[in-house]
């Protein structure tokens, strides 16, 4: 009953002049239109200047339709623990403060102690790379997500091989020790279970969106969230609105700086990722280079461009890791917008 972006009523509105219609249908099926059966659109939204302009479903999908977002549900997990940095209730380069294991000797010095939250986020922990490693599903990430393990307990449980900061390796359980830190910050239960939705989800629509936990109610903010593509559009442009909703702060311009930020350790491999953000590549020159996305496996994105007030939510199917390029959806929408 409340009009979008709040909730889910959508008036009829024609398109701006500023964009092209043919154009933007023909963006639409370059998207649904794969010649690749490896790659399926399940569905598209497209905001422009606040407005839905595109909303596109496969058979059998539509607006309720709830999917896994894959490690989309990172730049959720950052958003939240973003907040309480913001509070003062978390700080991006102080040690994470957690207990390791295996636990040390009380009188020895652990050297994963140096780890920070800005080293998590920045997905350059230093500690063993299991999952990028391809052993994620056997003695991974994927022991908690599938077979009843805990995630707090796999995510402190590895070693460090590297110093702290110097390489970036694509790893689940760096989200996840981010999470145990947030909830550690929060220091009950009950605030942690509450979080998600009071501080986030309630207070921007996303109504239709469940964060799953372990078996141990853990939170697994790496990959295990479901939603529907207009909830992830309403996260969408939080980030296009600078971080406010109806006029309320929610995140910082300091924190969004942050997530857009190129990690330190990505400088040798295109300056790609920022703070459990994707962001455009050095050798890319045909998208804006202020947009900045999400990533999930099997094709989960939503990408930000502020140059063009535009927020593109793809949800995919795809088969594993089959290559629909966000980036390429990116050039194709913008074709139909002006700047």
């Amino acid at each position: 009953t409340m009009l979008w972006p709040d909730g889910d009523i959508v008036p009829k509105k024609s398109l701006p002049e500023s964009v092209n219609a043919i154009a933007l249908q023909a963006a639409s099926d370059w998207a649904f239109e794969r010649e690749s059966p490896e790659q399926v659109t399940l569905s598209l939204v497209i905001v422009h200047k606040g407005d839905i302009i595109l909303e596109r479903y496969a058979e059998g999908i539509d607006r309720h339709t709830r999917t896994r977002t894959w490690s989309t549900a990172k730049s959720i997990a950052a958003t939240l623990i973003g907040m309480l940095v913001d509070d003062g209730r978390m700080s991006l380069d102080a040690p994470l403060g957690i207990e390791w294991l295996p636990r040390l000797p009380a009188a020895e010095a652990d050297p994963r102690d140096a780890i920070t939250l800005r080293h998590v986020l920045n997905m350059s922990s230093g500690l063993e790379p299991v999952d990028s490693f391809g052993m994620e599903f056997a003695t991974g990430s994927g022991l908690a997500y599938w077979a009843g393990l805990s995630s707090v307990d796999g995510a402190r449980n590895r070693g460090l091989v590297r110093q702290p900061g110097s390489v970036f390796e694509y790893e689940n359980y760096d989200t996840l020790l981010a999470v145990y830190a947030m909830k550690r910050a929060l220091g009950s239960e009950k605030l942690y279970r509450e979080f998600p939705r009071t501080a986030l989800l309630d207070r921007i629509g996303m109504r239709n969106t469940l964060v799953s936990t372990d078996r141990f109610y853990d939170f697994i903010l790496s990959s295990q969230v479901y939603t529907n593509a207009r909830d992830l559009a309403r996260f969408g442009l939080l980030y296009l609105q600078n971080g406010t909703w109806d006029g309320e702060r929610l995140i910082s311009e300091d924190w969004i700086r942050f997530v857009r930020t190129p990690a330190p350790s990505t400088a040798t491999i295109g300056n790609e990722y920022g703070g459990h953000w994707w962001l455009v590549p050095d050798g890319r020159n045909d998208v804006p280079k202020d947009a900045y996305s999400t990533a999930g496996n099997r094709g989960q994105y939503v990408i930000v461009v502020p140059s063009h007030e535009t927020v593109i939510v793809r949800r995919g199917l795809d088969y594993g890791r089959q290559g629909f390029d966000q980036w390429d959806l990116t050039r194709e929408v913008l074709k139909s917008l002006s700047p």
